[in-house]
């Protein structure tokens, strides 16, 4: 068989442990701005729609910003975008990645909009009847807060479908979190997509073998913050030699007590369990639809679990209430004239 433009070929180039981002543009076919960044917090590899984000980066060096917004005005000048226009970047190895363009209005806009106070979809309409870049005033914004979009999924309907997140979109809908810390709008963000973290009791980890030289981190935080451990064999063995304890409990194919058990009876206040693929000898998909079962809140991605226990750690630390959008804008020296551009 031949490769023709009727037979093409798919060629996909894999990025291990790469931090994904990405950025909105305004541009006018001469000219673009790029109002924010936004970092993903799951690595590269969850669908974009599906993966937390946060607005500014919390880990992205200033270098890697600046190619990234460099990029994304470069590429939205040379495709002639007239218009609104979403590229995603993936940073690894030191390196940043072009992962797609897309020359049109992205999920992205209104919370790009909302966390910086800026109209992109009423500038973008300006810029598609005519008026140029450098008409509009726009500058770059210093954001001393932050927003982190959570991403809502069906799960609770369809208790039998294992949510474990990929390329594929699963979510069917989004939230945000502002407040003045990552950590505390990371918290924000999880209460209003009804998964409301614990501030203390027990959490249970098991991760699969390929994630458990990163999961020590995530332990450490968690035992600093007073939380009981319960992990599975393996998990426990090696947190063990790191220092870290953790109490051993039973998967199901390894009798009762079980780890089921635990989450029915409300012993567990937190899963935190990463999928171990297909070449697993045995299927873990029934933690987390026990977890989904018995609305204990889950979570399948060692960076979400870090950002978790920041957010737990960040909650406690200090109250926090309703604010208004405006009164965010106005610690960045923002208006209502630049909101209303």
């Amino acid at each position: 068989m031949g490769v023709t433009p009727e037979r093409p070929i798919l060629m996909d180039r894999f990025l291990n442990d790469a931090i994904e981002a990405e950025a909105d543009a305004i541009s006018d076919g001469l000219e673009a701005f790029v109002p924010a960044v936004m970092e993903h917090i799951e690595l590269a590899g969850i669908h974009s729609g599906d993966s937390a984000c946060v607005i500014p980066p919390v880990s992205i060096p200033t270098r890697h910003m600046e190619t990234i917004e460099e990029y994304t005005r470069r590429i939205a000048v040379e495709l002639n975008v007239v218009g609104l226009m979403n590229i995603q970047h993936a940073i690894c190895r030191d390196t940043v990645f072009v992962l797609e363009a897309n020359p049109r209005a992205s999920r992205t806009v209104p919370l790009v909009s909302k966390v910086c106070g800026l109209p992109m979809a009423k500038l973008a309409t300006k810029v598609m009847l005519g008026q140029r870049i450098s008409e509009l005033a726009l500058k770059p914004r210093v954001i001393s807060h932050y927003g982190v979009k959570e991403a809502v999924f069906p799960f609770n309907m369809f208790p039998e479908v294992d949510p474990v997140l990929g390329p594929e979109m699963r979510s069917t809908g989004e939230v945000l979190g502002l407040a003045e810390s990552f950590g505390l709008a990371f918290y924000k963000s999880q209460e209003a997509a009804q998964q409301r973290l614990p501030l203390e009791g027990t959490v249970l980890i098991t991760v699969s073998p390929q994630d458990r030289p990163a999961v020590s981190e995530v332990a450490r935080r968690f035992k600093e913050l007073g939380f009981r451990i319960l992990a599975s064999q393996g998990t426990q063995a090696f947190l063990a030699e790191l220092g870290i304890k953790a109490d051993r409990i039973l998967k199901m194919h390894e009798g009762r007590p079980n780890i089921v058990d635990a989450i029915k009876n409300g012993e567990i206040h937190l899963v935190i369990n990463t999928p171990s693929g297909k070449l697993s000898t045995y299927d873990d998909s029934y933690i987390r639809k026990a977890a989904i079962r018995y609305r204990v809140p889950y979570i399948t991605t060692l960076a979400a679990a870090l950002a978790a226990a920041k957010g737990i750690e960040a909650c406690r630390k200090k109250a926090w209430s309703v604010r208004s959008l405006q009164s965010y804008y106005q610690e960045t020296g923002q208006d209502s004239t630049s909101r209303t551009l």
